[in-house]
């Protein structure tokens, strides 16, 4: 049976576009300018390439989705304060590649102030940039720092004839990402639906689990589910790993076979208009869990449950880090792969042979979405409303002499996404189940 059809979000429309710009100019001083260039195409092997996604900060002030575009923000420039420059309309390429909106359709259709071909760049960016005494940019993309040491030139040689010297660059980044680290509404419909696809792909995926299948084939089972529901396709490499397999964190080969008894993690989400799902499931490959994996499972549910209800605006993310290690540590020695008090194996940092990374991270147009974790190097950042994260505890126990038989290669993760809101966390990944009951029963139907 084919999924039901989600019914789509609005997109995102030009005025919202226009917001963003507008505010990340008013945090430029006088007479500075941004430039923010897009992705371009990435070549696959000899003459075909990569499916093209856009570079998100270009995508989260523009909308274009053509490659090889470049944004460009003149604060207090009366002929329009955006300019794009974007392809050239060229028949015979767009015959082979698709229409391209040109500058007519890059400022008709988002709404952007003044846009120009690329072939118009160089004259044009030169004449754009003239006067101008600071300038922002990505410092970590050649592009942009090739752009900026060539406005450097100019200025230098303007500098001659009295221009004003150019005082130097700073990165843009900081000031953009604080911005996306705030999602909209229009941003949070966004992310449920691409959490909406993926919790619909994950219930398939157990529907369809059974020994003797392959990684790959419950890979292609999710990326169809993905796909149908409209999305580009995963939001990045799906993951999936059928026993000691799930305890390689970014595990992607997909390509052993499911066995009987074993347990099979699934770490994949949608993209949905450049907005990322991210969910992480484990679940039994025969449908019902072993003792042993049963009781591992609780502790890292139990802890997930618990760091998601501490999700709320002022906690932060080392709090909730801090809280699921205890968990974890406490359910560790309670099932004898630890010895001794709780805080003394935090202490001694002994529960990190089995848990290896961190809790959280944000989500947005990236998975591993931007802003940053601290405001200094000593005050972790309190959550907000607007703000999007992951909670994503997990265990992942050695197949080691010393480990019980019971225990060994059994890795389980359990992630969420929750939006915090200004009553609390907002799970909007609840479409497939991670209760032990929920699962087997699923599995079973």
């Amino acid at each position: 049976m084919l999924p039901e059809l989600l019914p789509r979000p609005a997109p995102i429309g030009p005025d919202e576009y226009r917001q963003r710009r507008e505010a990340l100019m008013a945090q430029l001083p006088p007479n500075a300018a941004m430039l923010i260039p897009g992705a371009s195409l990435v070549t696959r092997s000899h003459d075909s390439e990569y499916r093209f996604r856009q570079q998100s900060d270009f995508y989260y002030l523009t909308g274009l989705q053509e490659p090889d575009g470049l944004l460009v923000l003149l604060p207090g420039r009366a002929e329009g304060s955006s300019v794009v420059f974007c392809q050239d309309r060229d028949p015979t390429l767009e015959a082979w590649t698709g229409r391209r909106l040109g500058a007519g359709g890059v400022e008709q259709q988002l709404g952007i102030d003044q846009a120009f071909e690329n072939a118009q760049r160089d004259v044009q960016l030169a004449a754009l940039l003239d006067g101008r005494a600071l300038l922002y940019a990505p410092l970590d993309n050649p592009e942009a720092t090739s752009l900026l040491e060539e406005a450097l030139a100019q200025a230098q040689a303007g500098v001659r004839r009295g221009k004003p010297a150019l005082k130097g660059w700073l990165d843009c980044r900081p000031l953009i990402h604080e911005m996306r680290l705030f999602k909209s509404p229009a941003e949070i419909a966004l992310l449920r639906h691409a959490a909406a696809i993926s919790a619909q792909a994950h219930v398939r995926a157990m529907h369809t689990c059974r020994a003797g299948l392959h990684e790959y084939q419950l890979q292609a089972e999710l990326e169809h589910a993905f796909m149908w529901q409209g999305a580009s396709g995963p939001a990045y490499s799906t993951i999936v790993g059928g026993g000691a397999n799930a305890c390689v964190l970014h595990y992607i080969e997909n390509s052993d076979a499911l066995e009987a008894g074993a347990l099979v993690l699934i770490d994949a989400g949608a993209e949905f208009d450049l907005y990322a799902g991210d969910i992480t499931r484990t679940f039994p490959v025969s449908g019902r869990f072993s003792d042993a994996q049963r009781a591992l499972y609780q502790v890292v549910l139990e802890a997930q449950e618990r760091a998601v209800n501490a999700v709320a605006p002022g906690a932060t993310l080392a709090d909730i880090h801090q809280g699921v290690v205890h968990d974890l540590t406490k359910g560790l020695i309670d099932l004898g792969l630890l010895e001794g008090e709780v805080q003394a194996r935090i202490d001694d940092e002994s529960y990190r042979r089995f848990y290896l990374h961190s809790t959280s991270h944000w989500l947005g147009l990236d998975v591993h979405d931007v802003g940053t974790y601290r405001l200094d190097e000593n005050t972790p950042r309190p959550l907000a409303p607007g703000m999007v994260l992951t909670i994503e505890p997990g265990l992942y126990i050695p197949c080691d002499d010393d480990i019980p038989t019971a225990y060994r290669g059994i890795g389980i993760r359990i992630e969420d996404n929750v939006v915090v809101t200004a009553l609390g966390g907002e799970v909007i990944t609840g479409g497939v189940p991670k209760q032990v009951e929920a699962i087997e029963q699923l599995m079973a139907k």
